[in-house]
């Protein structure tokens, strides 16, 4: 799937891009407890979407990685198309830079 179609409450979604930038890692609260959040831009030949990274996500890429999403989903957050991997998905470095 290419990241133009996707759409706010797509789920299972499967789609393959480049981290073009990863925001500065900041301590949430959320309904689980502490975590630590951090935004990412994936881009393909397509578009843009920002990408939610989760606690050890955010270790896992870096800048120029080539990843893949598995199962992930799609909402909007603060009125911005986001991609999630989410509990149930996977991100994969297929590529590093």
């Amino acid at each position: 799937m290419k990241i133009k179609d996707l759409r706010p409450g797509m789920r299972r979604v499967n789609v393959t891009g480049r981290i073009v930038e990863i925001g500065e890692a900041v301590e949430v609260m959320t309904r689980n407890g502490p975590a630590i959040v951090a935004s990412a831009i994936l881009e393909d030949d397509t578009s843009r979407i920002k990408l939610s990274l989760w606690n050890e996500q955010i270790s896992q890429v870096k800048v120029g990685d080539t990843v893949k999403i598995e199962n992930g989903y799609v909402s909007t957050f603060r009125g911005q198309k986001q991609l999630n991997v989410g509990f149930y998905g996977k991100i994969t470095v297929i590529k590093e830079e």
